[in-house]
């Protein structure tokens, strides 16, 4: 977790200058950044989002930039960067980069809000991105941060700590997660030949907005963590982040893929390994959320590892069979 930057009001309009925004009549910080430092403001007539990206080189920002710039002209709905008067989508500010996109007006679902036209809008818009970005994946690949290679190493390194291998709060977890790992490697190979290109990554509830009192998605928004994969573990971390709200909603997780699949049809192979994404979706932020939350002292009780264990067991507990009785058809 990188140390939050603090902006002055000289900064916020140097850096409007930067961006050519017009004058800046108002501004302030939007407190739900936990990684990038995010503030808002207005200036020349229209509401802006800017982001100090912290802890990311310039190759890190060009390349997000570049993903959603190609985005915008695909058709996905997105907020594109703002670009400097030498069409560059950043600036160095002190020793960090920063990114500005409009601001979109619109809300996110809270947990337990999540409607079944929701979840198959947002299942709609994943596909939609998965077939927009097809074209980027030769030329622009990206290898991902959160792989399982990656989770793997961070179960490592929490296991040889001596005070979280004997913290009894993290012992089912820990023994959960060893399992799991132990799973999924043995499934490595049909993993590894799935169908894929870019995907999000990280498609929560807090990275979509809907019209405000419609049933209508308007942004995807927050594509950092994006990277190349397989399109089908990118719905496994939606379905994990939208169909559950204090047990697993097959009627969310039916309209979900149904809504992906009207899109972009999943293959045989895809619908085969469903069972086995989900439950590497939820180990995934199982472990991220130990490491990134829990070991750290962060009172984020929404981003309490528990809630995806629980998912966890939820998952391995539906198993294959019966995740596809609640798929049917869809």
């Amino acid at each position: 977790m990188a140390e939050l930057t603090r902006l002055d009001d000289a900064e916020v309009r140097a850096l409007a200058r930067g961006f050519r925004l017009g004058g800046v009549s108002a501004w302030g910080e939007v407190p739900a950044g936990t990684i990038n430092s995010n503030y808002w403001l207005e200036a020349g007539g229209r509401r802006w989002f800017l982001r100090v990206n912290e802890g990311k080189t310039e190759d890190d920002v060009r390349w997000e930039s570049a993903l959603v710039a190609a985005l915008v002209a695909a058709g996905v709905p997105t907020p594109p960067p703002a670009l400097t008067e030498e069409g560059a989508p950043l600036v160095l500010h002190r020793d960090r980069w920063v990114s500005v996109f409009p601001w979109i007006a619109g809300v996110h679902r809270e947990r337990g809000e999540v409607s079944e036209d929701d979840a198959a809008l947002v299942g709609a818009a994943l596909a939609q991105l998965h077939r927009a970005a097809a074209p980027l994946a030769r030329t622009m690949p990206r290898a991902g941060i959160y792989t399982t290679a990656h989770i793997a190493g961070r179960f490592a390194r929490l296991r040889s700590d001596p005070e979280a291998a004997a913290d009894p709060q993290l012992a089912g977890a820990l023994a959960a997660v060893g399992e799991e790992l132990a799973w999924l490697d043995e499934r490595r190979a049909e993993r590894e030949a799935a169908p894929g290109g870019i995907i999000h990554g990280d498609l929560f509830r807090d990275n979509v907005l809907f019209a405000a009192g419609g049933a209508r998605l308007v942004a995807l928004l927050d594509f950092e963590q994006a990277s190349s994969g397989a399109w089908v573990y990118d719905l496994a971390v939606c379905l994990n982040a939208w169909c559950f709200a204090g047990s697993l909603s097959p009627a969310l997780v039916r309209s979900m893929v149904g809504g992906y699949a009207a899109v972009r049809a999943l293959e045989p192979a895809e619908r085969a390994l469903l069972p086995v994404e989900v439950r590497a979706a939820a180990m995934r932020f199982t472990v991220t959320r130990i490491t990134d939350v829990y070991c750290r002292g962060l009172s984020q009780p929404d981003k309490d590892f528990r809630r995806f264990l629980v998912r966890l067991e939820a998952w391995r507990l539906l198993g294959a069979e019966g995740l596809a009785g609640w798929l049917g058809a869809a």
